[in-house]
């Protein structure tokens, strides 16, 4: 049994033609780009990219596996050399009466069932090579094809207020929109945490996933879990989410929600904290609020009961937070430390001293033991770090 640092959710910004996938993704967002990247720098074990239905994803991946740069695991998922990539695919539902969109993550075992998906998808998509996609068919439909295909289906960021299953007053129940029992896993997005999520008692029954959402190479690993498997595959990963074998999430790491996008309640247009119902912003007039994170859980609370044996929620300050640490700074530290991993977990704090300077090494310690202090985000800008 091992440990692996596993995220879940990157995007493609381009093919390697460069196609556009993610249109608001990075170009430098590549297949093979991400998966060097997640590996050399991060020091991932185990990534989900969820643009993998893109044909002309699927066929860099086919001429990977033929080049013999990846290459299949037995029980699921592709392998580059110490990275385990699990294909999978983000997509946008819109029930009749929804008051959606919400998305979703749909995970598959091999490059053949993802193939299998792309053809199917395409009959109920209008463009099937971009990303997070509206998909003509109800939550239901989508979970029995990801099922019939021995997929995993998550629903995506589920507190965000747009896009989400609980966001902007859609829904109060996922019973609405999902069938329960095909519900794998749910990923609670960069504005909340487990503590929050616990105020949800039907969300006691499934384990939290704390992914990047990476819309550039950069933010690959700002949320990410430490998962207990036997092997870094597919289905080791179904069996973690399920705890069995003693197979499980160990931990989660994701941002403070503090620094989440969407925390708190802002004006729309000076991002000064606001009231949802009050008729205009105090310091600029402006008459629209953007409802936080953490006001619209305290709408849907069912329970103060806290379900026993859930993994910690370590709140993680990502290196690319951390006041004066800039490309420089953090090339220096890569150089020393080899991954992003190394320097957040295991790096003697001696040693930073001695590459970093003093400031910069006692805010990544602080970070280490959640003594920093931060200003909370909102409305779609992140929250940061005090530099006082």
């Amino acid at each position: 049994m091992n440990d692996y640092f596993v995220d879940l959710h990157i995007h493609i910004g381009r093919t390697e033609t460069g196609r556009a996938v993610k249109i608001t993704g990075a170009k430098t967002l590549t297949f093979s780009h991400i998966i060097a990247h997640a590996r050399d720098l991060k020091g991932l074990n185990m990534i989900g990219i969820i643009d993998c239905h893109s044909p002309e994803v699927l066929m860099e991946m086919e001429r990977l596996l033929q080049e013999g740069k990846l290459c299949e695991l037995e029980e699921g998922g592709l392998f580059y050399e110490g990275l385990t990539i699990i294909p999978g695919s983000e997509l946008e539902i819109y029930d009749e009466g929804t008051n959606g969109p919400i998305h979703v993550l749909c995970y598959f075992p091999n490059l053949k069932t993802m193939k299998t998906f792309s053809e199917w998808l395409e009959g109920h998509l209008k463009n099937i090579h971009l990303s997070s996609q509206r998909v003509y068919v109800t939550g239901r439909v989508l979970q029995e094809k990801v099922k019939e295909l021995n997929g995993l289906f998550i629903p995506a960021h589920v507190f965000t207020p747009f896009k989400s299953l609980y966001g902007k007053g859609v829904k109060e129940s996922l019973k609405e929109v999902f069938e329960p029992s095909l519900i794998d896993g749910i990923e609670l997005g960069l504005s909340a945490d487990t503590e929050m999520a616990y105020k949800i008692k039907e969300l006691h029954n499934y384990p939290f996933l704390t992914n990047s959402d990476a819309h550039s190479l950069g933010k690959i690993a700002r949320e990410y879990q430490k998962i207990r498997m036997k092997n870094a595959t597919f289905t080791h990963l179904e069996e973690a989410l399920k705890g069995k074998g003693g197979q499980k999430i160990v931990e989660n790491y994701g941002l403070d929600p503090l620094l989440g996008k969407y925390h708190q309640t802002v004006c729309a247009k000076c991002f000064s904290k606001a009231d949802e119902d009050q008729k205009e912003c105090q310091q600029c007039g402006h008459g629209k609020a953007i409802k936080g994170v953490a006001e619209r859980i305290q709408e849907l609370k069912t329970t103060d009961e806290h379900p026993v044996n859930r993994p910690p929620y370590i709140h993680q300050v990502p290196l690319q937070f951390i006041p004066g640490l800039g490309p420089k700074w953090f090339e220096k530290l890569l150089a020393h430390f080899g991954t992003e991993m190394a320097i957040l977990h295991s790096v003697p704090e001696f040693a930073l001293y001695e590459v970093v300077p003093e400031k910069i090494a006692k805010f990544i310690i602080q970070a280490r033991k959640g003594m920093l202090s931060l200003d909370a985000g909102g409305g779609g800008k992140y929250g940061k770090v005090s530099a006082n």
